[in-house]
């Protein structure tokens, strides 16, 4: 992994191009768009963590955390809610490296779990997930298979 790896935070320089962000074909049926995550950023308010990722100047991929510890849906206290990693950056560690700076971000608001969910079929993000320490709990929230890890 890159030692130039960072997240920032979206602000007015830089949404036009974390909007403009597209996942592989075919990937788009398991993660919604940055547009639809930073609207719900928007009007979630303070439970939101969304943040670019970059790679010393260059956008490589966008993620989104929620942390509301006093909601009553387990998977919903301390979430990976969004992970978008533009289709030329993919498979260099720039998912990873979010996923981890999530785990850091939740350990660092004293969570001692993080949940992330799923759409199922063919294709997704599951074995990535498994591969970063998540196991399904089988539990499925919205339509969405939950999987979770102890930090």
């Amino acid at each position: 992994m890159s030692p130039s790896l960072h997240l920032v935070k979206i602000t007015p320089e830089n949404v036009d191009a974390v909007c403009r962000l597209r996942v592989g074909p075919g990937q788009e049926r398991f993660v919604d768009p940055v547009v639809t995550s930073l609207a719900e950023a928007y009007a979630y308010g303070e439970v939101a963590w969304p943040r670019a990722i970059r790679d010393g100047e260059r956008l490589v991929g966008f993620v989104m955390a929620g942390f509301d510890p006093a909601n009553t849906v387990e998977p919903y206290r301390s979430y990976l809610w969004r992970l978008n990693i533009a289709a030329d950056q993919q498979r260099r560690g720039y998912g990873s490296f979010a996923v981890a700076a999530v785990c850091a971000e939740a350990r660092r608001r004293g969570e001692r779990r993080l949940w992330v969910s799923w759409g199922p079929g063919d294709g997704g993000p599951e074995p990535f997930y498994a591969r970063l320490g998540f196991r399904v709990t089988g539990a499925v929230v919205d339509g969405e298979i939950v999987a979770e890890r102890e930090l």
